[in-house]
């Protein structure tokens, strides 16, 4: 069993930075699966980043150059730092390790 708790979200003014944490407890066997996903209301959860299928690095074509993931083993902790905020990345933000996902956090960016 796998428990995800997301922290850091909140409300930030557009240009401004959030770094979103992810904290996992339990049997974590590869901390580079955990990923980053969003929800806004009516639309579908999307990928933020994640692991691509050769294992690189994939990130949403709306966060690049924006957003960057990290992630720290030791704590069995991944990051999510978010500059440049835009109002359309006003979202529910959850982390997976699947098939076990967070409770999310609310990021809302003014403009």
């Amino acid at each position: 069993q796998v428990q995800l708790v997301e922290s850091g979200g909140g409300l930030v003014q557009a240009g401004g930075s959030l770094r979103l944490s992810c904290a996992a407890s339990g049997t974590i066997f590869n901390i580079n699966r955990m990923s980053w996903y969003r929800q806004t209301p009516g639309k579908q959860r999307e990928l933020v980043v994640g692991i691509g299928s050769g294992g690189s690095t994939i990130y949403a074509d709306s966060v690049k150059g924006r957003f960057t993931i990290s992630r720290d083993s030791a704590k069995n902790t991944v990051y999510l730092q978010m500059n440049s905020l835009k109002p359309e990345d006003t979202a529910v933000y959850y982390c997976s390790y699947w098939p076990y996902w967070g409770q999310g956090t609310q990021v809302t960016v003014s403009s």
